[in-house]
């Protein structure tokens, strides 16, 4: 017997954005992952808390520093480090000349220069910010909350602008306009989320994400005329971390 489509959304957005292994039982399709992803920021919420309690409980015996390596070790055993991937594909891409070589680079699996570096960046940033809340009030609240309006960043790319690769290609369903209520619903529990977990201060986590996923929008429009899944994944991390450096900063 088929799994009702709720069961199958919730295992698409899981099977979506990590490496848990949800979806063996329950076939999903295209049409499962725009409905799952009205539960991405939820999805997310579950790694930034379950990152967060690592850093809290690793803070005592351990500097934050050493803390915040572990949160992020974790978090990137659970997605299987598909974003941080995204991230350098899109680096790399972006930074080439044409759109036709620049969707090819994205393609290939090799990290250069531009991607590496974006890499080395994003990372230096989410663990220096994790590090900087362990010393605040609520840290795993605040992860719980970055990480839930990270996971909101591709919805509002694949709600703004049309998919570049005319074959398709991962993230293809977000872009679907069949998608359209469940990505509203997405951004309006990452929104939700943040404020709840973290009052008032969530909407500085709101406004670093909203301003990061805008920034690489515009750039994709531009370069690419669209989104690909590595750029959904790019504006995702990027996001994410942003989000991360507004809470410590309003720690």
């Amino acid at each position: 017997m088929p799994a009702p489509r709720a069961v199958r959304a919730a295992v698409a957005a899981v099977a979506f954005l990590t490496r848990i292994p949800v979806g063996r039982r329950v076939e999903c399709g295209p049409a499962d992952v725009a409905r799952g992803a009205a539960l991405f920021p939820l999805v997310g919420a579950g790694i930034g808390a379950l990152a967060g309690l690592v850093a809290a409980a690793s803070d005592d015996r351990l500097t934050p520093l050493l803390a915040a390596i572990l949160a992020v070790a974790l978090e990137t055993l659970l997605t299987g480090a598909i974003h941080l991937d995204a991230l350098a594909d899109a680096a790399d891409g972006l930074g080439v000349g044409t759109r036709e070589r620049a969707l090819a680079v994205m393609r290939e699996g090799t990290i250069g220069a531009f991607g590496a570096t974006a890499l080395g960046i994003d990372l230096l940033a989410k663990t220096a910010a994790i590090a900087a809340l362990q010393d605040g009030s609520r840290p795993v609240l605040a992860l719980a909350g970055a990480f839930a309006v990270g996971r909101a960043a591709p919805l509002a790319l694949a709600w703004a602008l049309p998919y570049a690769r005319p074959a398709g290609g991962t993230g293809l369903a977000l872009t679907e306009r069949g998608a359209v209520p469940w990505l509203a619903l997405g951004l309006a529990l990452g929104v939700g989320i943040a404020v709840a977990a973290l009052g008032l201060r969530g909407l500085a986590l709101v406004a670093g994400a909203a301003a990061t996923t805008a920034l690489v929008g515009l750039v994709a429009r531009r370069r690419l005329g669209g989104v690909t899944g590595d750029v959904l994944g790019a504006a995702l991390e990027l996001a994410t971390t942003v989000a991360l450096v507004a809470a410590a900063a309003t720690r």
